[in-house]
């Protein structure tokens, strides 16, 4: 792997990003500071802390940054929660972005398991 760039969740959470911001352009104005500003960057948190562990010289910094991704995911989660249940997404947007979400968080939590078995080997 050359670059963070190669990561499938790095790429995920990328793709999640794009999504989001489609899909909060349906929100309501007055939302705009409010629960739009706070999930574009909950999501756009993702990517972004995917990317600085992978550039940190140790699997420990890398796995914490992991984690940082991780709890912004749960983050976005929960805004995606409360965007649908205000009825600002349809059904068939919200079950697209959970389930990308999810997958996100798995993908996160096999590859802080991956690092932490590989630091515990060498």
């Amino acid at each position: 792997m050359k670059t963070y760039r190669d990561l499938i969740v790095w790429q995920k959470s990328i793709d999640l990003v794009m999504l989001v911001y489609k899909a909060t352009n349906q929100f309501p104005n007055e939302e705009v500071y409010n629960l739009i500003s706070q999930i574009k960057r909950s999501a756009v948190s993702v990517p972004s802390n995917i990317a600085e562990g992978y550039g940190r010289n140790s699997s420990g910094d890398y796995v914490r940054f992991l984690q940082i991704a991780s709890g912004s995911l749960y983050e976005f989660q929960t805004q995606l929660e409360i965007s649908f249940r205000l009825d600002y997404l349809s059904q068939e947007k919200f079950n697209q972005l959970n389930e990308l979400s999810i997958e996100i968080e798995k993908m996160l939590s096999s590859l802080i398991s991956v690092i932490r078995n590989n630091k515990k080997k060498n």
